[in-house]
């Protein structure tokens, strides 16, 4: 037995708003024991804990383990933006999708079976509407290349049959409160989620059908007699099959390096504030969700959380291959940010931001995840490419279906793809990533 140490783990910079506005009902467990199981899952965000969900549904017999290295919901899971969404967008490329009519129908009918999973998943474990809300969302133009991105969407949309609706400004003001908005293309598919309050939410449904560990990073994994040996600081686990939840991190557990970009996005939410704040126009509506007709500009949601309101706002990338980002980076973002949302709220100007954080996000290439036994019992279903939410949910089930011999359409297609690409070497992949990021946040302009 030869152990692979992991030696690095991702580092977490500033507090997700939706973790510090999330409750969680059951303790913290930290593994400090040898324990067996009949399977181990390493990662409790999207893809392990839907990989979880999925093999308890197939093996209800069967033990199986779920260890993660942070608290569940403060790490990558509770930091993105909250949108499951089946119409794809491709940041990489820039665009809203790369591939031809064919492939994007084939993708939006995953992410469909996917968000079908996760609303399974909310119904049985009682989530509620803040929590998990089916609303669709929307495309907003703040600028004449907006406008015409947003054009474009349309016909390819119409080109394909799917259900759409084109916004004008005014429709836009008394959706948001503000001006800034030159229209807006509405999609009714998308769900809106409270990722933190998600994960939590379906970790406690999972509740005696796993053993969760938090706080139990794994620092050496092996194969041993037939089996795979994880350590962690204080225990092990022994289990015959392993799934790896863990994005881009899956680089520090010996596979797919040169392979995978890991990139990172920033975010703000406000204080809480009462609905008529700044005037009953200043933030429109109780609720919206915005997405930038160029991907590369500024998401902008508005949520309700105890009876009160707030607005969060995402914006800017940054390639950061060694898988931290420093805090200097996300308070001079935040400042970034406050410009552009007092641009969009001049009447919510004096509601500060109380919480702004980083979130990592892992891309390839060529678009195509991280996915496949990469060693005999060892499954990885990472690198989501930028709509986490719904592709780590989709490859935790389809690891699921691949580990225990399951036959599907929908496995076989999704198996149907080539392994990520080869990356250029350092320092070459880093510079050169950053340049075309720059590029394409510099073109959306008043978009972000």
């Amino acid at each position: 037995m030869t152990e692979r140490p992991i030696r690095r783990l991702p580092v977490n910079t500033g507090t997700s708003g939706w973790e510090a506005i999330s409750t969680r009902a059951a303790p913290i467990r930290t593994l400090e024991r040898p324990i067996t199981a009949d399977w181990l899952i390493i990662g409790a965000g999207f893809a392990g804990l839907s990989a979880a969900r999925r093999l308890s549904q197939l093996l209800p017999d069967q033990t199986i383990v779920v260890l993660d290295a942070h608290e569940i919901a403060k790490g990558t899971a509770g930091r993105n933006s909250g949108f499951m969404i089946d119409v794809p967008h491709n940041l990489a490329a820039g665009d809203y999708s790369a591939a031809d009519d064919a492939a994007t129908a084939l993708e939006i009918a995953q992410n469909r079976f996917a968000i079908a999973f996760a609303a399974d998943a909310a119904a049985e474990y009682a989530m509620s509407r803040e929590v998990f809300d089916p609303s669709g969302k929307i495309n907003a133009a703040a600028t004449p290349r907006g406008m015409t991105l947003n054009e474009s969407y349309a016909r390819s949309l119409s080109r394909i049959g799917e259900a759409h609706q084109l916004l004008d400004d005014a429709e836009m003001r008394d959706i948001t409160g503000s001006r800034y908005y030159r229209g807006g293309l509405r999609t009714p598919g998308a769900v809106l989620i409270q990722p933190a309050d998600y994960i939590r939410s379906l970790a406690a449904g999972l509740g005696s059908r796993i053993d969760l560990f938090e706080h139990s990073p794994v620092v050496g994994l092996a194969r041993e007699g037939g089996a795979w040996k994880a350590r962690t600081h204080k225990g092990a686990v022994v289990a015959p099959k392993v799934i790896l939840g863990v994005n881009g991190h899956i680089v520090d557990f010996g596979h797919f390096s040169g392979r995978l970009l890991q990139i990172f996005t920033y975010a703000s939410m406000t204080a809480a504030f009462p609905h008529e704040e700044g005037g009953p126009t200043a933030s429109g509506a109780e609720r919206w969700a915005l997405l930038p007709a160029d991907p590369m500009g500024a998401t902008v949601r508005k949520i309700a959380s105890g009876g009160l309101f707030r607005i969060v706002i995402r914006t800017r990338f940054t390639c950061d291959q060694r898988l931290k980002v420093p805090d200097a980076r996300v308070a001079g973002i935040a400042a970034e940010q406050r410009r552009s949302f007092d641009a969009r709220f001049p009447g919510m100007a004096h509601v500060p931001f109380e919480f702004s954080w980083a979130g990592a996000l892992c891309l390839s290439r060529n678009h195509v995840p991280a996915f496949g036994e990469v060693e005999e019992n060892l499954y990885s279903a990472c690198c989501e490419n930028g709509l986490g939410t719904v592709k780590s949910t989709l490859a935790g089930i389809m690891a699921a279906d691949l580990a225990t011999g399951a036959s599907s359409k929908i496995l076989q297609d999704y198996r149907n793809q080539p392994p990520p690409s080869r990356l250029p070497p350092e320092p070459l992949t880093s510079l050169g990533a950053s340049a075309v990021i720059r590029f394409q946040e510099l073109r959306a302009g008043r978009e972000g």
